[in-house]
């Protein structure tokens, strides 16, 4: 595999013209708008063919956005977006979502449990059903939890076997702090299920953003291949949110180089495009 053949499992467009992200209120190097038009060229510098782009806030029209521009865009290869799994009318939105220009490019769904007041909202019964939907209709469902909510995830995917389980920016563990014994213990027994993946991505938002250095990295890539093994690894840029850690688009992809530095030709090519192209069952590329 070649470097033009890269895909990036994980980022973000959002415009604020359209609609305030409240989540980003106080982070100064994210309150303006990213769009694709943006990235592209960053895109073409790092040797990224395609890329997944994931939903940033609980709101369906955005959702919609997101499956418009894969429909123009190409390098949009997958769309994980926001639907309302504690309705009983999920599948329905699910159809209709892939009925719309775009539409074949959903690729999973996210619900930002990391913010869900209710720590069982996982356990919720129309949720675990909701879960089951996707796996019929072959959609992943994105985890994005804080360390302390792992536990409870390896009990929903007990709960549906048949669902894919993609878990963003290895489960966040805490860089920044140091502890990560609990974290380990906890992603060691999610990773005994098959049906999980996990991305490399999101970790320089873990650590200190002011002083963080790339061994703060290590222990978790060495833990995230340890435990999924390249085969369940898949690489994600998270911009815009890298910013905040003052690293842009062709800084991540540089360190992640170095972070992955040794490995053989195809343990790379799965974390930097196999892996995702599985997991999430991504259309073909033009490019390759």
């Amino acid at each position: 595999m070649t470097a033009a053949w890269r895909v990036d499992a994980h980022h973000h467009v959002w415009d604020l013209t359209r609609r305030p992200l409240p989540w980003t209120d106080g982070l100064a190097p994210l309150q303006r708008s990213f769009s694709f038009a943006e990235l592209e060229p960053q895109l073409d510098h790092a040797g990224v063919a395609g890329t997944v782009v994931v939903q940033t806030v609980a709101d369906r029209e955005e959702t919609c956005e997101l499956l418009a521009l894969a429909a123009v865009q190409p390098r949009v290869l997958g769309v994980v977006g926001w639907f309302d799994l504690t309705s009983t009318g999920v599948a329905d939105d699910l159809d209709a979502a892939r009925d719309r220009p775009g539409g074949d490019r959903l690729v999973g769904v996210r619900h930002q449990l990391q913010v869900e007041a209710d720590p069982r909202w996982l356990a919720r019964p129309t949720v675990r059903q909701a879960l089951a939907v996707l796996g019929d209709r072959r959609l992943a469902y994105d985890v994005v939890v804080s360390p302390a909510q792992l536990s409870r995830v390896v009990t929903a995917v007990d709960a549906t076997p048949d669902t894919t389980f993609i878990l963003d920016h290895a489960g966040k563990p805490d860089l920044r702090g140091g502890q990560l014994e609990d974290w380990r213990a906890d992603l060691a027994e999610l990773a005994r299920r098959d049906n999980v993946a996990v991305k490399l991505s999101g970790l320089v938002t873990e650590a200190d953003w002011d002083q963080w250095s790339v061994d703060d990295l290590r222990p978790a890539v060495n833990t995230l291949l340890e435990l999924f093994g390249p085969a369940r690894t898949m690489w994600g840029s998270d911009w815009p949110v890298s910013l905040l850690a003052g690293v842009d688009y062709a800084t991540w992809t540089g360190i992640s180089k170095e972070l992955l530095a040794g490995l053989s030709t195809q343990e790379s090519a799965a974390i930097w495009a196999g892996t995702a192209r599985r997991f999430y069952q991504l259309p073909g590329n033009e490019r390759e």
